[in-house]
């Protein structure tokens, strides 16, 4: 031990005695000083003899790290506690960036021992059956020290990658809005059914374990002391307990004495098509593989949902799209609208629990490229994919007709859902076999139909009850070549039909305002957030014929360049020049601290 002393940084478990390792036991015992967050000494006082302890509440971390360093310095040696594991969201990384910062090197510094302990992930699965069977990542959804925006963008990966997620610190008393926003994100990517497991105060005194659904978890008491389990897309519910398939009945019979497959058939390539040897020597052979290889049915691949980014025919025209000129966006619109919303075949069959096979993915594609009629999609399950899309009954039209009503309805049934939306779209959430008749139909009754997520959407007043119409053929154009291409983020195209701008273009990410004899042009709005801005005015009185052509330059620009969830206005400002536009940065806003009331 180094003659400084030493720092142990201990992780005692889920709280309850018999789950605490030997040796943090013994970590404890040889501890001359015990530093830990109230409750943590709390739950460890049992196992005291005398030491001297130092307590805090919460937010004082980095003050018991600093507590813990320079009493380790002047020889003694100091407990960190921390429950669960203390590397996983635990004492064990701030200990290390403490003694980061005051140059500590292990060969003649304080010497260091991470003891670690059951982490939540681990004990909470354990109450709930086995939910993280299979590939499983932890989030913590306390936006204090890391920014919501990469929060958002890690339940997103996640998500689609159909990882299992435990999510950590997802409710306290003033971050409510967080587990809500996060439950809505993976509703864009899975069942509503999915299986999730609430567990509160595992192995402790007031321990409570709740099994409910993805739609329904919100219904339940979450707070800081909670663990959300949530399953992936064979998550399955058994007799109240949650099971996550490792996969197991791809190769085995699981009733069976005996196996069709020998021990030493097992792992050979040819019992395993679906691995990535098997797809390397059917390659080398000359033939298609056997599973979807590749991002186009892959990495971004949704098990419920139609992301743009999941959508096969799509990205196939995006990956030789660099530089795309307004022709091909108009050429991956057509794409888009022949998709309408379907599944490609990895993430449909991974969904209703089928294997996918080349011949379903190519399936899939041909029908993204002849419109024809897909056929009935169940699997081991019998559960049929769940279908998500956007209908509206214009760009500018507002106005629901009752046949439109009354197919909406009939449609949605008992098991799906209608949610209208701000930009005057409903959003309609159903399990559908097969996504092809359900466009057509929808679109016989004169829909728009438009996929949901990161795409390009279009937006426009009602143009005064259309008696204003002067824009509305410019408004229609750019719905057809643009509305729902994929976009790096969710982007607004906005059109005000006259110099009033009553609709709010000039909020949106772009915003086009028709004034007699022309079109202005604003670039880069930001409508939420406390910093939230208008559009910069980039241009006026562009003439008619000229207008679209822009707009298509503007967002070729931004496909091109535009990092994957990066928002338009942030696009606009780091790049400096779109399509010859120029950002110019926002004067600073004066803040007035008004007298509550004025």
């Amino acid at each position: 031990m180094s003659p400084l002393g030493k720092l142990l940084v201990i992780g005692f478990g889920p709280g309850d005695m018999e789950h605490i390792t030997k040796r943090a036991l013994d970590a404890l015992a040889e501890s001359e000083v015990i530093i830990g967050y109230n409750t943590y000494v709390d739950l460890i006082r049992p196992l005291l003899n005398g030491q001297e302890i130092v307590r805090t509440g919460m937010t004082e971390e980095v003050s018991r790290a600093q507590e813990a360093v320079r009493q380790a310095e002047m020889g003694k040696k100091v407990a960190v506690i921390s429950s669960g594991d203390a590397g996983v969201y635990g004492m064990a990384g701030l200990v290390y960036e403490v003694l980061m910062q005051k140059g500590w090197r292990r060969e003649d510094g304080v010497e260091v021992e991470v003891v670690p302990g059951i982490s939540a992930i681990q004990s909470c699965a354990s109450l709930l059956g086995a939910p993280v069977m299979h590939d499983a990542c932890t989030i913590s959804l306390s936006d204090h020290l890391t920014p919501w925006e990469t929060i958002v963008k890690r339940v997103e990966a996640a998500a689609s990658a159909d990882f299992v997620i435990a999510l950590y610190n997802p409710r306290s008393g003033r971050r409510t809005r967080q587990i809500v926003e996060t439950q809505s994100i993976l509703l864009r990517y899975r069942d509503p059914q999915t299986p999730v497991g609430l567990v509160k105060s595992a192995y402790r005194e007031r321990q409570q374990v709740i099994v409910t659904t993805l739609e329904d978890m919100l219904n339940h008491d979450i707070g800081m002391l909670t663990t959300v389990i949530i399953g992936n897309s064979s998550t399955m519910v058994y007799d109240g307990l949650i099971v996550t398939p490792r996969g197991y009945q791809r190769k085995y019979t699981l009733d069976a004495t005996e196996q069709a497959l020998k021990p030493h058939q097992r792992l050979r390539t040819e019992a395993e098509p679906w691995s990535l040897g098997a797809q390397e020597d059917t390659l080398q052979a000359g033939a298609a593989p056997t599973t979807p290889a590749g991002p186009s049915a892959s990495g971004a691949a949704v098990a419920t949902q139609a992301r743009p980014q999941a959508m096969a025919a799509v990205q196939a025209t995006t990956a030789v799209q660099t530089g795309a000129a307004p022709a091909s966006l108009a050429a991956e619109a057509l794409s888009r609208l022949a998709v309408g919303g379907k599944l490609p075949g990895e993430a449909n069959a991974r969904w209703s629990g089928q294997v996918p096979t080349a011949e379903s993915t190519a399936g899939t594609l041909a029908v993204a490229g002849a419109g024809a009629t897909a056929g009935m999609a169940t699997g081991g399950f019998g559960k049929p994919a769940l279908f998500e899309v956007g209908v509206s009954p214009g760009v500018g039209n507002k106005k629901f007709t009752a046949r439109q009503m009354a197919l909406l309805a009939e449609v949605a049934g008992d098991d799906g859902e209608l949610e209208y939306t701000p930009d005057h779209q409903i959003v309609l959430r159903v399990p559908c076999a097969d996504p092809e008749e359900l466009v057509g139909r929808l679109r016989d009754e004169r829909f728009i139909v438009m996929p949901i997520g990161d795409v390009f959407k279009v937006k426009a007043c009602d143009f005064c009850n259309m008696e204003k119409d002067d824009a509305v053929p410019v408004a229609e154009h750019l719905q057809v070549v643009l509305g729902g291409l994929q976009a790096p983020k969710e982007t607004s195209i906005a059109l005000n039909g006259c110099g009033m701008a009553c609709y709010g273009a000039v909020l949106e990410d772009i915003g086009i305002v028709y004034r007699k004899g022309g079109y202005d042009l604003f670039l880069g709005g930001k409508k939420f957030g406390r910093n939230a801005h208008a559009a910069q005015p980039v241009a006026e009185g562009i003439p008619g014929d000229q207008i679209t052509d822009i707009v298509e330059n503007v967002i070729a620009e931004y496909k091109e360049k535009g990092h994957p969830n990066e928002r338009f206005h942030k696009f606009f400002k780091r790049v400096g020049v779109v399509a010859g536009f120029r950002h110019e940065d926002a004067p600073a806003t004066v803040e007035v601290n008004a007298v509550c009331g004025d």
